[in-house]
């Protein structure tokens, strides 16, 4: 069977946001694990894809982007800056648990309901296909992982709150993209980067005077002089390049996705990017998935079928 090119679209940015998604994870924890290095990590990933993405356009004479389509780019870029931010977060602290699921189901379900409300209900084979993809990332995400580890109640509480913020701005982040679509493929994506990256800069300002203003100044030691601490780690920076790659590649496919078929298809079927990231996990530390991981992915193929045929 051949699958239609928006499944196919929809699939690959779905394999590309888990690498990503594993690359962010990573690069937060080699950059300290807290907001400060999340913030850093999206900014140079986003700065360097945004060049990248500006030179693309101006070599190829696109237009200059004005209008609606201009505005939902924008806006799709501030809610990505935020949702990357605590999405890495969570990702870095390694015991997501349930909220990594919610965070993916979000990122489906608020596209899914937008588009069947602009776009009308789809058959009941792919709204049952729908049912059973949302069910295969909670049932791949929920479980154990090789880079889960126990956290205290506390913990997961915030854990939970970061990705039910990733979620939230995902799925509107999906439905911005297809309300930009008036613009060419790369434009949207340049917009949105350079949103992200002034929400970031802008939030990293925030949190840097607060930490300054809550913190007690400690006694300035000699090694602190001799041997600053980098903005940025160059584990982090390569991590955040893998970003830069991997993360752009999927905005720019599902952007394909969404111009060859429905909204809902693409949210759904790129909302699996879970699989891939926890497959990343086990290969980089060499461990199988679980399997109940393992039975989310088969339903996930199997959910494929469904909304494919």
């Amino acid at each position: 069977m051949i699958l239609p090119e928006n499944v196919l679209f929809a699939l690959a940015a779905a394999a590309s946001w888990g690498g990503g998604d594993f690359s962010g994870g990573m690069g937060v924890k080699a950059a300290g694990g807290d907001t400060k290095g999340a913030l850093r990590l999206v900014i140079v990933a986003h700065a360097a894809s945004l060049v990248v993405l500006t030179v693309l356009c101006v070599t190829s004479g696109s237009a200059w982007p004005h209008g609606a389509a201009m505005i939902w780019a924008l806006a799709a870029g501030a809610a990505a800056g935020i949702s990357l931010t605590a999405f890495y977060i969570s990702l870095s602290r390694g015991a997501m648990g349930a909220s990594a699921a919610v965070s993916g189901v979000l990122a489906a379900a608020i596209p899914a309901v937008v588009s069947i409300a602009t776009e009308g209900a789809p058959g009941a084979l792919r709204l049952a296909g729908f049912a059973l993809a949302l069910a295969a990332i909670w049932v791949i995400a929920a479980g154990d992982s090789p880079e889960n580890a126990p956290e205290d109640k506390s913990a997961a509480r915030k854990t939970m709150g970061l990705a039910i913020v990733g979620g939230l701005g995902f799925g509107f982040y999906f439905v911005a993209l297809r309300m930009s679509n008036g613009l060419g493929v790369m434009e949207p994506i340049a917009l949105a980067r350079a949103a992200s990256l002034v929400t970031c800069l802008v939030l990293l300002v925030i949190v840097s005077l607060r930490g300054k203003s809550s913190a007690v100044l400690p006694t300035p030691q000699k090694r602190d002089v001799e041997h600053p601490v980098p903005w940025l780690s160059k584990a982090a920076v390569g991590w955040a390049m893998g970003v830069a790659l991997l993360d752009t590649g999927g905005n720019l496919l599902l952007v394909a996705a969404t111009r060859t078929g429905r909204l809902d298809v693409a949210a759904v079927l790129a909302s699996l990017y879970p699989a891939s990231t926890i497959l990343l996990a086990a290969w980089r530390l060499h461990e199988r998935p679980t399997k109940r991981q393992i039975a989310g992915m088969v339903a996930a193929l199997v959910a494929v079928v469904m909304i494919t045929i």
